[in-house]
């Protein structure tokens, strides 16, 4: 006995580690097997995905018609990309096919679409005469378009849903689309201040779409409730307004959109204020 007592404080060192706990007798289960099923099914859904698909298309078609100076072109596959973007979501929505691929996908499309082909149409159309800067102006448009489109996936299901944290990358594209559809509208060619507004109309949308203004978003409006008569009447307004001058309308109404962040956010930083003066003066 004493000469087993004597081995015994041998062995612990040799293992290392006691184990208190009894062995598992289960198996553990793989990793594939703990994840829900409906999630390892291999394919897409088709509806969705093509609509993407064709939104990719029209951004790499703008940028070959930008390689071959037709400009308004270029403006109006984005235009498309545009609306094709707006019909991917509301199919997947509508026909309860929501997918994080289909998230993805849509985020790799707008980086095509409403990063790439605009800031190429913008760079060949009005920013080639900067040389250095303007090049990095472009490039700058890109990159904070593609951070904008990172930070609303990852903060999709914390932030309120009835507003855009910063200004989203399609309504920056079309901010350039309608400045060069309304420059040929006007028969402005050969504008000598061309080049330094799209310079700097570049680096402020840059700015305003990693900023945190938040924007008005349109994907929780509810169309079925009733609303007063005058907006019926303002609608078929605004409608005729489009009709007779489209490229006027378009500007404007994306002007009024990119600024209207910065200038809702100032009205918020005011009611603030005046909520705490009057908090300050209810105190005795």
């Amino acid at each position: 006995m004493s000469a087993m007592n004597a081995q015994e404080p041998e062995q612990l060192p040799e293992t290392g580690k006691v184990r208190l706990l009894r062995r598992r007798v289960r198996p553990r289960v793989p990793l594939r097997n703990r994840v829900h099923a409906e999630k390892l099914r291999q394919g897409i859904y088709l509806i969705p995905s093509l609509f993407t698909a064709g939104n990719i298309m029209c951004g790499f078609f703008s940028v070959l018609s930008t390689f071959n100076g037709e400009y308004v072109r270029a403006a109006l596959f984005i235009i498309f990309a545009h609306i094709l973007d707006g019909v991917d979501g509301y199919a997947a929505r509508l026909t309860k096919t929501t997918s994080q691929f289909g998230v993805e996908l849509d985020s790799l499309a707008d980086v095509v679409s409403f990063g790439v082909a605009p800031a190429i149409l913008v760079y060949y159309w009005a920013l080639l005469p900067w040389g250095n800067w303007g090049w990095l102006a472009a490039c700058t448009y890109v990159v904070c378009g593609a951070l904008r489109l990172a930070r609303f996936n990852v903060q999709a299901r914390g932030v309120a849903k009835g507003h855009f944290v910063g200004l989203p990358i399609p309504a920056a594209a079309e901010m350039i689309v309608s400045t060069v559809l309304l420059y040929y509208y006007l028969g402005g060619e050969g504008a000598p201040n061309k080049q330094i507004t799209l310079l700097l109309v570049i680096y402020g949308l840059a700015v305003l779409m990693v900023s945190g203004f938040p924007y008005f978003s349109p994907k929780n409006t509810d169309l079925r409730k009733r609303f007063p008569i005058w907006t019926f009447v303002c609608g078929i307004f605004l409608i005729t307004l489009f009709v007779e001058v489209p490229q006027v309308m378009f500007f404007t109404s994306f002007l009024l959109y990119t600024l209207s962040g910065p200038l809702l956010w100032c009205c918020t930083i005011k009611r603030r204020r005046e909520k705490r003066g009057e908090m300050v003066g209810v105190q005795p």
